[in-house]
């Protein structure tokens, strides 16, 4: 069993963060923020997929004044991704977002970082600190290079800047595209503060790519009780993001949220078209929320097996296949009604569970 780090607990918006939270699923809109229409149907896509709270970019004051629109139009909170300019991030707080992503040594001097955080601490908005290997500062990279150390020593700088003026609500994240050093930075942070993780592997690369080298990082460092919130970085439609996100905490038994599909990679005992029964089912089954498990098989070696442990479950046959339900055979069924059939006992479970 997993024992999970104890991280001190802070909350954006409604959504509790850290301590002995859920695991929390983030992603971020590669829409224009300034153009408000796109970047709300986006956020309600991400929605619907599951996500739980998403960042938006602000690269200007336009983008800026156009958070409290995009916030009244969504449920789930809003976070500003801030570079630079401070007066994006004041501008952003006062649009009502309920935090911020940011790198206070990048905002400029002291005083901005303390005009940031005069705007935080009223309102209780909390400030991710979000250190990337690729901009880290020269001379960390001069001392350390780009290593974990470098990191690590850049969030502990940033970290302090925060406490300096007695604010604590804070969040942060080591990100690498490198999975060992990002794995390493968060072992060492995580000696150093009880403040809660976002963890991820960053620009991770294109959705099939990205998913494996995300599910190796992540799944590391949750395996190792790190990490409250977390973000796959895709190049590609956000909505996919979320889909591997939950499939890796499913994966630990960190969150359940969906069907879990098992099924057989095929072999040459195979007797039915189980490639396409099983990328079949799982994309009818797309919408299922609650937690069900689901083995397509293809032989009679594993199939039953594997079939009656699942909650729905099917063992091909020669053009035929039996139909499981919690280890029960409810019938034999021709292999063109199979996905059918499947589909409608996993809807018909799923809305007994719903109850």
């Amino acid at each position: 069993m997993i024992k999970r780090r104890q991280s001190k607990k802070i909350m954006i918006g409604q959504l509790p963060i850290g301590g002995d939270a859920p695991v929390a699923v983030q992603s971020m809109t590669n829409t224009d923020t300034r153009d408000v229409n796109a970047t709300v149907a986006q956020i309600q896509a991400l929605i619907n997929a599951g996500c739980e709270l998403v960042r938006v970019a602000v690269p200007d004051m336009v983008a800026a004044k156009a958070l409290r629109e995009i916030k009244s139009a969504i449920s789930i909170p809003l976070i500003a991704d801030i570079h630079f300019q401070h007066q994006l991030a004041i501008e952003a707080v006062n649009q009502g977002v309920d935090a911020l992503r940011l790198n206070p040594g990048n905002i400029g001097s002291d005083q901005r970082v303390r005009e940031v955080v005069h705007a935080c601490r009223d309102r209780g908005i909390p400030i991710r600190i979000g250190v990337n290997a690729g901009s880290l500062e020269k001379d960390l990279v001069d001392r350390f290079g780009h290593t974990p150390r470098a990191m690590v020593d850049s969030a502990l700088r940033h970290i302090h800047l925060l406490e300096d003026q007695q604010f604590n609500l804070i969040k942060v994240s080591l990100k690498s595209s490198n999975v060992t050093d990002t794995i390493d930075a968060y072992r060492l942070l995580a000696e150093e503060v009880d403040y809660p993780f976002h963890i991820g592997i960053t620009e991770a690369g294109t959705p099939t790519r990205g998913a494996i080298k995300s599910a190796v990082g992540i799944g590391i460092l949750l395996y190792l009780g790190l990490g409250d919130t977390l973000r796959v970085s895709l190049t590609g439609d956000p909505v996919q993001e979320i889909f591997v996100a939950y499939q890796i905490l499913q994966s630990l038994a960190l969150r359940q949220r969906g069907i879990e599909l098992i099924s057989c990679p095929t072999c040459g005992r195979t007797e039915i078209n189980l490639i396409d029964l099983a990328t079949a089912v799982e994309k009818r089954l797309q919408h299922i929320r609650q937690p069900i498990k689901v083995a397509v098989m293809g032989c009679v070696v594993n199939g039953p097996g594997e079939s009656r442990t699942a909650d729905i479950g099917i063992a091909g046959g020669r053009g035929n296949g039996l139909l499981f339900r919690h280890g029960e055979i409810l019938r034999k069924v021709p292999e063109d009604k199979l996905l059918d059939e499947l589909v409608e006992e996993v809807e018909k479970l799923a809305a007994e569970l719903s109850h």
